[in-house]
């Protein structure tokens, strides 16, 4: 629950597999938030979910491609988010 007082109000939430919980659905829902996270396999009732997180995914993909945040090499978070910046920076530009 700790997860869902940190961030702020917002409209919609991506998420990945993981987060694919009933709870956790539920408590967004009653924060107002729509969650848009895919089912995992083994879930027996299908959920629906917005398709365009697919962006999102492509994204974190590029992210990865570069070794040094797909490894963390910075084990610092304030020098690993610059690393991600820098990393977004570089690919938004190419």
């Amino acid at each position: 629950m700790t997860l869902l007082s940190g961030p702020p109000d917002a409209e919609w939430l991506l998420a990945d597999h993981g987060y694919d919980a009933d709870w956790f659905r539920e408590a967004l829902s009653d924060k107002g938030t729509k969650p848009c996270i895919p089912g995992r396999k083994s879930r027996n009732k299908v959920v629906r979910y917005d398709k365009r997180r697919n962006r999102i995914e492509r994204m974190f993909g590029r992210l990865k491609d570069w070794r040094r945040v797909a490894t963390r090499y910075d084990r610092c978070p304030k020098v690993f988010l610059s690393a991600i910046a820098l990393t977004a920076t570089v690919i938004f530009w190419l």
